[in-house]
């Protein structure tokens, strides 16, 4: 005669639910980490080939960098206002990612792999911090990256660099892929809560050297401190009006 199974009690049931939970509370977040520094480690990636991709085209060009714009100039060269001579050149320079195209091997490298999007710039706090209401549909389909467009405008070669390995030459297009914190609104710069927010953010950056670094928000505000040589401003005065 078989013996009745016995099955599991409602304590039984509830204590292996609550040890389940506790285990996917303490995996789940360390996935999480995994999956997060696995995209920072591609995006930096991407910015050193990026940046391969730049020496082999300054090899053809006579040392100099592309003559080209990215994504965000594309989408808002208004921001380029108080240099008109600059601005009215834009509409005419192609995209960075077209220009180097040929040096590329693939158009995935100038894909962030954390690319979320955004609508308000916020790597910039000169610009101050602007919205786009086309950014968000370009930042990722072309590329995540954002140039520091007056190493082009003012025909810049690597010799002319004062601080090469000082001087931010591509970077992330947003703080909040790789640190924490939501995207930046209108509200919350409005509001004057930035400051609160870009303290976790994190950008990949390309150099002058060419080297690559992740780096916090106010680390990125040092690099474009930095001037590309001495008495850019005045050159960007002279040739941008």
């Amino acid at each position: 005669m078989h013996r009745a199974r016995r099955g599991f009690t409602l304590i039984e049931l509830l204590v292996v639910i609550a040890i389940i939970a506790i285990l996917a509370a303490i995996i789940f977040p360390t996935f999480a980490r995994a999956k997060a520094s696995a995209r920072q480690t591609q995006c930096l990636s991407n910015l050193k080939q990026i940046g391969t991709a730049t020496g082999l085209y300054m090899a053809d060009y006579d040392d100099f960098f592309p003559h080209a714009v990215d994504v965000t100039d594309k989408s808002a060269p208004d921001m380029w206002g108080q240099y008109p001579g600059f601005q009215r050149r834009i509409a005419n320079m192609p995209l960075l990612n077209e220009a180097l195209q040929p040096y590329v091997k693939s158009k995935e490298v100038w894909i962030c792999p954390a690319d979320k999007g955004t609508q308000v710039l916020d790597f910039n706090i000169a610009i101050p911090f602007r919205s786009s209401p086309t950014l968000h549909k370009v930042v990722g389909k072309g590329s995540s990256y954002v140039f520091r467009t007056e190493i082009a405008l003012l025909s810049m070669n690597s010799t002319r660099f004062e601080l090469p390995s000082d001087v931010n030459v591509l970077f992330d297009a947003a703080g909040h892929w790789h640190g924490g914190g939501p995207s930046l609104s209108d509200q919350n710069v409005r509001d004057n809560t930035w400051l609160d927010i870009v303290k976790e953010y994190r950008y990949n950056v390309l150099y002058g050297d060419f080297h690559v670094k992740n780096i916090g928000y106010w680390r990125l505000q040092e690099a474009w401190d930095v001037p590309l040589y001495t008495g850019d401003d005045q050159d960007k005065d002279n040739q941008g009006r």
